[in-house]
């Protein structure tokens, strides 16, 4: 995906970060609106209508937490947090409220921009429920629900269908398990998490070439699962 036609709205306090983030972007043909603290962020967001957001946490006027879901509520950009905070919790949370993936400082330049373009191919895909997805062999109709692995079809229970069709509307994009286990099961599971744990041991099993060393569905230790390999 060329970044040429993409804008991405850099809201980070310490200049020389703005700065390495402005040269990788703009090296890589994207356009760059930068902010120094969430006022400013969400004032750019509404002028500048940016396709993709990489938010710091630690800004100087709120903490960019607080930010997540208000730029949820006023746009559809790609959410990326570019934090130095390492915590777990931090991460989790960052997702559960709306973030699309989770980049900890100091990051590698060419990884955060493998990054946005998967969040960049997930906000222009259209209409996921009328499409089917594919991720490796892996076909995955979302509209009539059916599961096809090398052009075979493959049964599935109806919380494994669930579960897989939750991240495949989801590709490349890290979801917890809060979310995962909300979608599936409902709010009263949320902290099940043995329940996704035995639900994606199943699906390796009948997905995964090798389910020992899986490359379909990713698990991000502490936090959730991705599907990986997915086509835009």
């Amino acid at each position: 995906m060329s970044g040429l036609a993409h804008k991405v709205l850099v809201v980070d306090d310490e200049p020389q970060i703005r700065r390495l983030l402005r040269n990788t972007l703009e090296r890589a043909g994207y356009q760059v609106a930068p902010a120094e603290n969430g006022r400013e962020a969400l004032r750019l967001l509404h002028i500048e209508k940016p396709d993709a957001v990489l938010l710091d946490l630690g800004l100087p006027d709120r903490d960019g937490l607080e930010l997540i879901p208000l730029i949820r509520q006023r746009s559809d950009a790609a959410l990326l947090v570019v934090s130095a905070r390492e915590a777990i919790a931090e991460k989790v949370s960052a997702l559960d409220l709306g973030a699309d993936d989770y980049v900890t400082k100091p990051f590698d330049t060419d990884e955060l921009l493998a990054r946005l373009r998967t969040g960049l191919r997930r906000r222009v895909q259209a209409s996921a429920e009328s499409q089917t997805v594919r991720a490796w062999d892996v076909d995955i109709d979302l509209l009539n629900r059916i599961v096809r692995k090398g052009g075979e079809e493959v049964h599935l229970t109806p919380k494994e269908y669930a579960f897989l069709a939750e991240l495949a509307r989801h590709p490349g994009r890290v979801l917890t398990h809060k979310q995962l286990l909300n979608a599936v099961w409902g709010p009263v599971f949320e902290q099940n998490v043995e329940y996704a744990r035995i639900v994606v041991r199943n699906l390796r099993q009948k997905l995964e070439d090798d389910p020992a060393s899986p490359r379909l569905i990713v698990n991000e230790l502490g936090i959730g699962y991705r599907l990986k390999g997915a086509e835009a």
